[in-house]
């Protein structure tokens, strides 16, 4: 398809289950979420080239199923990866390493900070993703850049001290939204590739980590989630517009 078609954004589809996030209100039970509908990444010639022109970080969009390996050349086994998430989204991957057609990717199925590896030499394709976000624990803040200019800064809410938001890398899986603006999730989510590793006891949300809206506005700013980053529904419904699958998140103290 041709990259016109970046502009269908607007279409969801319907999605099973529920949005399993260990970051909702503590009496709310998770609510279903729907995938926005996303154009394909830019077009790429077959096979893995040595060098991926443009700006930004090394992206890979896995259209075949995978197995995530331990080191370049197999190792351990440490969990499969199909070409789409839980959610049906596209599977959009961003590369931290590289060695030959071996790709150090970053995935849900992971535990926070592990690198998994895959065979590039079939089912992915490259290119490069001009779009990055930080995201300050102590200043309660989030910068997103495209191409090393500001899109938007934000004050955002995180984990309370008993389920800290986890700080390292992590990248965006999915782009979801809720139908419900005044539920926990607020109008909508990125999903990230990340886990809370402190969801409290008998909490049934999961432990999935992203960054989502809220309609408890007064929270912004302060140590209120489950370690989660919320935002307003308004910049949660312009990041949503904007911001590509595969873009890379780095959270720091």
């Amino acid at each position: 398809m041709r990259r016109a078609a970046a502009a269908a954004i607007l279409v969801t589809a319907a999605l099973p289950g529920a949005l399993a996030s260990g970051c909702g209100e503590d009496e709310e039970s998770p609510p279903s979420a729907r995938a926005v509908a996303t154009a394909p990444p830019p077009a790429r010639p077959a096979g893995l080239p040595a060098h991926v022109p443009g700006r930004g970080t090394l992206t890979a969009h896995i259209t075949h199923d995978k197995v995530l390996w331990s080191r370049p050349g197999g190792g351990r086994r440490l969990a499969g990866m199909a070409r789409r998430t839980h959610f049906r989204s596209p599977r959009i991957v961003t590369v931290v390493r590289r060695r030959g057609a071996w790709l150090g990717v970053l995935a849900p199925e992971l535990p926070n900070g592990r690198v998994g590896w895959v065979d590039g030499r079939h089912g992915a394709r490259l290119y490069r993703t001009d779009w990055s976000m930080e995201a300050s624990l102590s200043h309660r803040r989030l910068v997103v850049r495209r191409g090393g200019r500001v899109f938007a800064r934000a004050r955002i809410a995180i984990g309370r001290p008993s389920a800290p938001t986890p700080r390292g890398r992590f990248a965006v899986t999915d782009r979801l939204t809720t139908g419900n603006p005044s539920g926990p999730y607020g109008c909508c989510v990125l999903a990230l590739t990340g886990h809370q590793p402190s969801v409290p006891q008998g909490w049934g949300g999961g432990d999935l980590l992203a960054i989502h809206a809220t309609p408890a506005e007064q929270t912004i700013g302060q140590a209120a989630s489950l370690g989660c980053l919320r935002v307003t529904n308004a910049v949660m419904r312009r990041l949503l517009r904007a911001v590509p699958l595969g873009t890379r998140l780095r959270i720091r103290a």
